[in-house]
């Protein structure tokens, strides 16, 4: 699988971004999706999940009501819909894909991992 994230930007506190993650390659709707993060100097940490028919979210707690995940397995894409954007939420974010994971708040999970998308929340 190959994925590919964009859609990040420089937004200002309050406002919202949609990062997208476009795959190709292999059956994309057979793998559970998620984003993760890494801001500078901090490890990667996990922001939210999504099962495989889209039916199973999982999200960090620091993001639960903020943002949300999707995903159109048709057009082989995963969303990150993000709102209410806080300084604190500049990193650069990541999609990654894994099959049938039981972990799926782990990077260590993951098999394919996107190039990132950078996000910038100014105060």
């Amino acid at each position: 699988v190959q994925l590919q994230a964009f859609g990040g930007g420089l937004v200002q506190a309050g406002g919202y971004l949609r990062l997208s993650c476009a795959a190709s390659g292999r059956t994309f709707s057979s793998y559970d999706m998620g984003w993760f993060r890494q801001a500078p100097g901090k490890e990667r940490e996990f922001v939210a999940a999504i099962g495989w028919s889209g039916t199973s979210t999982i999200y960090a707690d620091s993001v639960k009501r903020r943002f949300t995940i999707s995903r159109d397995n048709a057009k082989n894409t995963v969303y990150l819909q993000m709102n209410s954007l806080k300084p604190e939420d500049t990193a650069v974010y990541y999609c990654a894909a894994v099959f049938a994971s039981t972990r799926r708040t782990e990077p260590d999970e993951y098999d394919y991992w996107g190039q990132g998308t950078e996000v910038t929340v100014s105060s």
